[in-house]
């Protein structure tokens, strides 16, 4: 077989020849391109979702929109991109915030490697770029948590650049586009190809924007509208009859379930919290102690061991308080609280007072914890 062979992209029902699978955006099919890019950017004008960081062209309110949207749905970042940029307006705001406010605002968004990736950057910016956010592909993606997607998304959208873009939306309406199947990290290098071949001079930001909102409202990973899509008439997928075999799916990993114990331990009406280290899962955070139950027996036992041998005290551990549960990304976690009174030794952590409990940024789990503690005091 001939290895440079071209290999087949399809524009509607139509089948170009292009150089290699790799080279998606070397079509010569330009009028079709040329529809898609009109078809799409008239029905975005039309039909495009009214957010908060639409009525914006400040970098730094996209840069921060663009971050809380990963791997979070739209409805819920609202609020909280509301309440971030009115704690910190500026990126000179957030660079001077303590890490510790900044994740008491984000907290329950999720994902907390975002807000400390997102401070550490704002701090990078304002030292090294007189707090302007850079508008070029290289400097950005030197930023802490920024990747090829969220530099794309910021340097059309800020800046109208022509940058492209690739989060699950766009990648599902380019596959059903062009029928693309295959495994996703043999497709993404094509996708990528695809996504910059389409974007059109002068108006790149509008036209990714019409992409993430096709994805998002019509071009479903289920029961597709395809009836009310701009592209309907120029798609593969749909001319299938079978669009949702596009993109082709990966059977999901179970989630591992683990169980834990905790012990809210009290001495003088204050409450031992321990902040966890500030990388890896949850960095950062205060929690009340816990630690995996892989024996699940002699929960109480396990746990007054656990408090002597890693908290430097004694204490007695006491009633059960209750079963606290969150999934989260990786794992879904079950939490068995007890009471607990100190005895001895100082321990390790700080003694809060349970009114001061809210000033402490926590995940889920433990804020319904520290909650339940405040109402019954």
């Amino acid at each position: 077989m001939n290895k440079n062979r071209s290999a087949p992209i399809c524009w509607g029902r139509i089948k170009t020849r292009i150089p290699s699978a790799l080279n998606a955006d070397a079509t010569s099919d330009i009028p079709r391109r040329r529809k898609i890019q009109a078809k799409l950017l008239r029905w975005y004008k039309k039909n495009r979702r009214d957010l908060p960081w639409r009525r914006t062209r400040d970098p730094y309110a996209i840069w921060v929109s663009e971050i809380m949207l990963q791997q979070t749905q739209v409805s819920t970042v609202i609020p909280y991109y509301l309440k971030f940029l009115k704690s910190f307006p500026t990126v000179r705001h957030l660079s001077k915030a303590n890490p510790s406010k900044v994740l008491s605002v984000w907290e329950g968004l999720g994902y907390y490697s975002r807000a400390r990736n997102l401070h550490r950057a704002s701090r990078i910016v304002s030292n090294h770029f007189n707090g302007k956010i850079p508008d070029n592909l290289t400097d950005l993606r030197a930023l802490p948590g920024i990747g090829r997607y969220t530099a794309g998304a910021i340097l059309s959208i800020a800046f109208n650049k022509e940058a492209p873009i690739l989060d699950g939306n766009v990648k599902r309406v380019l596959s059903r586009l062009c029928a693309i199947t295959g495994r996703p990290d043999k497709t993404e290098t094509r996708l990528w190809r695809l996504s910059e071949s389409l974007i059109p001079k002068g108006d790149a930001g509008s036209f990714n924007q019409g992409l993430m909102d096709l994805g998002a409202t019509i071009c479903a990973p289920k029961e597709p509208q395809c009836p009310k899509c701009p592209l309907c008439r120029l798609c593969e997928g749909n001319a299938s009859r079978n669009p949702e075999r596009y993109p082709t799916r990966t059977l999901r990993k179970k989630i591992p379930h683990i169980e834990a114990i905790s012990a809210v331990i009290q001495r003088n009406g204050k409450i031992l919290l321990r902040q966890r280290p500030p990388r890896g899962l949850l960095g950062g955070l205060w929690e009340f102690p816990n630690w995996k139950d892989e024996v699940k027996r002699s929960s109480r036992f396990r746990l007054r061991n656990c408090i002597k041998k890693e908290m430097g005290m004694t204490a007695e551990v006491k009633e059960f308080i209750g079963t606290f549960r969150q999934t989260f990304s990786h794992f879904k976690l079950t939490l068995h609280v007890f009471r607990g009174q100190h005895l001895s030794g100082k321990g390790i952590g700080r003694w809060i007072p349970v009114k001061d409990l809210a000033l402490f940024p926590m995940s889920r789990i433990h804020r319904r914890i520290a909650l339940g503690l405040r109402n019954a005091d």
